[in-house]
């Protein structure tokens, strides 16, 4: 039995996705990879890992470890993680939420400016350069607008394929050897001084942003030395727009290859007034944003808990180590949850499901920080597109999932032509 489970988090390690999809059919809700790491799925279990989040540690991971830094937000704990959500997460919901509208708003008319009939483009490529530029001005204010290319090459070189994923986690050698792992590094270093030297300079602008809440040094937080503003950044920066440039892909992908739906979401949008931002104008259309996440989730598990003492959970009872990992790809795809879960079916989320059957932004006191504004621009971008562009994709059997470190996009290489603008 060790061996197998050994073999087991090999093969989840190299093919996620293959593993994850072979034990769709397990309904115990409980999948070992090693005999104290579990991937959870089980509705009842998941709620109880959300609600005891408290009690339990979350550690980096090998993957997002070294990109955003041991000392992000992502693996804080205790009054450390508490401070960090009652600085940052204010400006993130109600009040400064709606005022992103208009910069969104102006940031998706640009991008789609570019678009002409006959135009061919890479659409997770575009859907990311479009949300890092929304993240980018929210991170920094009026600094955003600075282009963020470095950044982009960088999550690229580690994130942009599977074997260079593969290469970034298991092909970290010693330093002072030529390799991949060290130029992600010096990469990382001279991106470091970028970013620190911006969030100073936007927090002596003024300006609302989140860098300089960071900066202030106010709050519980306190005063962060540039180590620990750095590890905040890059996870502002690749959390605030990865999964959500790969939750609109997905949407406008499912969209087209559902032609009815789409034209009940285009003669919903014709009807109604607003730019989408608001749930309630457009019940469909948040409907179908939700089967997206869904169906195609921005992530395939929601973080990793290790218990810090004995439990019982789904009857099993579990020393202190256990490692839990909620897995969100196999809870949306329980049918007897979701009847036909391999379907694109957004009526079912006019009535929305409880908590523990849906957590595509996680769940519990670690619920993604910005799941409102993620949503927020699935809506008023997917808006916009529907509205001002008729597009096909060219190469349809490319919509498949690949993933980008957590994040789980489109293949790179699925591209859209634009046939009509409706400007």
């Amino acid at each position: 039995m060790a061996i197998v489970r050994n073999v087991d988090r090999i093969w989840y390690a190299a093919r996620p996705l293959r593993f994850l999809d072979e034990r769709a059919h397990d309904q115990s809700g409980i999948v070992p990879l090693t005999p104290s790491r579990l991937l959870v799925s089980d509705p009842g279990a998941l709620g109880r890992i959300f609600r005891t989040d408290r009690s339990m540690q979350v550690d980096g991971t090998s993957t997002l470890g070294p990109l955003v830094g041991q000392a992000s937000l992502l693996f804080a704990n205790g009054p450390r993680h508490e401070a960090y959500r009652k600085v940052l997460g204010p400006a993130l919901r109600g009040g400064p939420l709606r005022g992103y509208r208009g910069m969104i708003a102006s940031a998706t008319e640009d991008a789609i400016a570019e678009l002409v009939p006959g135009t061919v483009f890479r659409l997770h490529d575009w859907t990311r350069a479009l949300t890092l530029r929304i993240i980018g001005r929210i991170v920094f204010g009026e600094l955003g607008d600075e282009p963020l290319s470095s950044f982009t090459r960088w999550v690229e070189g580690a994130l942009g394929s599977r074997a260079r994923t593969l290469c970034y986690r298991y092909g970290r050698v010693p330093l002072p050897l030529p390799s991949a792992w060290h130029t992600f590094l010096g990469r990382r270093r001279r991106l470091g001084e970028e970013l620190v030297a911006r969030a100073y300079r936007s927090a002596a602008a003024g300006g609302p942003c989140l860098a300089g809440l960071l900066v202030s040094g106010a709050g519980p937080l306190g005063p962060l030395d540039d180590d620990e503003l750095l590890d905040q950044l890059v996870s502002l920066l690749f959390a605030g727009h990865e999964t959500t440039a790969s939750s609109i892909a997905w949407t406008l992908f499912w969209l087209d290859r559902h032609p009815a739906i789409r034209a009940d979401v285009a003669s919903e949008l014709a009807a109604a007034r607003g730019d989408g931002s608001n749930a309630a104008d457009v019940p469909l259309l948040d409907a179908a944003c939700q089967e997206a996440l869904r169906l195609t989730p921005p992530a395939t598990v929601a973080g990793n808990r290790t218990l810090t003492e004995p439990t019982v959970l789904a009857g099993r009872p579990m020393a202190a180590g256990t490692r839990l990992t909620p897995c969100v790809y196999l809870a949306h795809r329980r049918p007897d949850l979701y009847p036909h879960p391999h379907r694109f079916d957004p009526d079912r989320f006019l009535n929305q499901p409880p908590s523990n059957q849906y957590l595509p932004f996680g769940g519990g006191v670690r619920r993604c920080l910005g799941a409102d504004l993620a949503t927020l621009e699935m809506r008023m971008i997917v808006t916009a597109v529907v509205r001002t562009l008729r597009f096909r994709c060219v190469n349809p059997e490319r919509g498949v999932p690949q993933l980008r470190g957590p994040a789980m996009a489109p293949r790179a290489d699925l591209r859209v032509e634009v046939t009509t603008c409706l400007r």
